[in-house]
This record gives structure tokens, C-alpha cells and sequence, in this order.
């Protein structure tokens, strides 16, 4: 592996880490504190579209603008089903187990269709439903 290589890695590698870290916060200070939003949505429809660029960038976004597109356009356009007062539907399902067991399972990319696809996935799903 060249020098240029391994640094472009380790560049690619700092950068995740800290994306990471700030997507992380931004999750954990959500999950600890979900009454700050309204539990339903205050937009109409077609408000969101309105607010994003008709055609995609040219060129890539920082992550820093994704982020605050994510908390100014994309956050104020859901249902906040893990708001204290929201008891619609299902219980809530975003917890801090189960965003980290999702984080996992991205990473790894895991295709938990069929036993041979992810026979770990499936041998701990039937467990779990036992």
C-alpha cells in the first residue's frame, strides 16, 4: 500500500470518527430529550420538497450541511414517536440499544433475509421470537 494510500485512509478514518461523533451526539441529546419537539408534525404538505434544491448538488455537501439540512428541514417534517406524549400506533421504537444494535448491523451490512445470507441474523431473530 502506498503512502499516499495509507493516508487517504487515515483521512477517510478521522473524518468518519468525527461525523460519527456528532450524528452520535445529536442522537443522544434526541433520545434524552424527544419532549423539545411537537409529537406531531407542524408542515404542510409539500413544505419539506419546497425547502430541498429541485436537482441534487454538483458536487458533495459537508457533512455539516447535511446535518443542519437534517435538523432544519428533514426533523421538524416527522412524527415524533418517541415524544412522552405520543401514544399513537406502536410504543416507541428508537432506544439507545436498538440505535446501536442498527449502527452494528450497518456497518456490517447485513442482509438478514434468509438463513443464507446472515445465519447469525436468523438463528438470533428465531431465538429471540422463541
Amino acid at each position: 500500500m502506498s503512502d499516499e494510500s495509507t493516508r487517504r485512509r487515515s483521512s477517510d478514518a478521522e473524518a468518519f470518527n468525527r461525523h460519527a461523533r456528532r450524528a452520535l451526539d445529536w442522537v443522544a441529546d434526541y433520545l434524552g430529550h424527544s419532549e423539545r419537539y411537537p409529537v406531531m408534525t407542524r408542515v404542510q404538505p409539500g413544505d419539506v420538497r419546497a425547502a430541498l434544491p429541485a436537482e441534487p448538488p454538483e458536487h458533495g455537501e459537508s457533512f455539516d450541511a447535511i446535518l443542519d439540512d437534517f435538523e432544519q428541514i428533514i426533523t421538524p417534517g416527522l412524527t415524533h414517536w418517541n415524544h412522552p406524549g405520543f401514544f399513537s400506533y406502536f410504543a416507541i421504537s428508537g432506544s439507545a440499544p436498538g440505535v446501536i444494535g442498527e449502527l452494528l448491523t450497518a456497518a456490517l451490512n447485513v442482509q438478514a433475509m434468509l438463513w443464507r445470507t446472515s445465519p447469525a441474523a436468523t438463528e438470533l431473530e428465531a431465538l429471540t421470537l422463541d
